[in-house]
């Protein structure tokens, strides 16, 4: 039986990317389908720090597209677009999309995770008006404002030290009593004069008519809504995996991950899951590297295995 490609990658962030290009290099015919952006969250990340190579660190909008063109180079495809189901096709699996179908005899899914939304009055109806999820987007448009971040972990921290380079001063709204992020980044904050970390505090409704004017929050154990004057709101409270697509194909973990095995394979023979998408992910851009890197070793093996005929 023909099939289109010996392995499909789902996603185009860092897992998808290296799961292609080890892919490639082993002589696989590989198809990535990205979804609408090659490179996944970590495009709004202005310095992944700790990823071997990278001294100084480096931009998830240039780390992502080195990673691409190195696969491309190998021999992946790429298409820019969403895989919206996948579905059982004699010993192989059929990936859909909204324009067509792919199929392959492996899938490795590194479809990845979302910033996770707060579900209060006012975020999406001001959404790219002073509500965002990308300080190295934005930075330039608040020189000398005054900005909120919602999140108390590495990417609220990230963001937020990003954010003090341009505005006047970042408010930190943390619910927990202490930041949840690195011990690195705790420090960096600390030693920040234009940043305060607001703690054991909830966001309870983002403020404006058109724009972003304020933040109104509480405590935890008080109702009492204070409002606080800023032009950016910039929430990192969470992820949520992309696993939506699967349709009960695949159990899921209750944080709706997907469990794998040490070789990354899912119940269903010939898919395999890689980078955050998948239970037990240790949540990090180098760690999602690696898993992509064995997913497809792992993919390729059970291809040369044959036990899929």
């Amino acid at each position: 039986m023909h099939k289109d490609f010996d392995i499909i990658v789902a996603g185009g962030g860092i897992a998808g990317l290296t799961a292609a290009l080890t892919a490639a290099r082993l002589g696989r015919r590989v198809q990535v389908l990205t979804g609408d952006v090659l490179g996944g969250h970590l495009l709004s990340i202005e310095k992944i720090e700790g990823f071997p190579g990278f001294a100084d660190g480096v931009a998830g909008y240039e780390l992502c597209p080195i990673t691409q063109g190195q696969a491309a180079e190998a021999g992946a495809g790429f298409e820019m677009t969403e895989v919206t189901g996948l579905q059982a096709d004699g010993a192989g699996w059929i990936a859909a999309t909204a324009a067509e179908n792919y199929a392959a005899w492996a899938v490795i899914i590194a479809t990845g995770t979302s910033l996770a939304e707060l579900g209060i009055p006012g975020e999406a109806e001001l959404r790219g008006h002073g509500v965002s999820h990308c300080a190295s987007c934005d930075a330039p448009l608040l020189m000398d404002k005054v900005v909120a971040v919602v999140g108390g972990g590495d990417s609220a921290a990230q963001e937020a030290l990003t954010l003090a380079g341009a505005a006047s001063r970042v408010v930190i709204l943390c619910r927990e009593d202490a930041l949840s992020a690195k011990a690195v980044y705790r420090t960096r904050i600390e030693a920040q004069p234009n940043i305060e970390v607001r703690y054991r505090t909830l966001a309870g409704k983002i403020l404006g008519d058109g724009v972003v004017t304020g933040i109104a929050t509480r405590g935890i154990d008080n109702e009492a809504l204070v409002e606080l004057a800023c032009e950016g709101v910039f929430v990192y409270i969470g992820h949520q995996p992309n696993s939506q697509f699967l349709n009960g194909l695949l159990d899921l973990d209750e944080d709706r991950r997907i469990p794998v095995d040490l070789d990354l394979r899912t119940e269903a023979a010939g898919i395999f899951a890689a980078g955050t998408v998948r239970a037990g992910s240790a949540g990090q851009a180098a760690s999602s590297a690696g898993d992509g890197t064995a997913a497809a070793i792992n993919a390729d093996a059970y291809l040369d295995s044959g036990i899929w005929r």
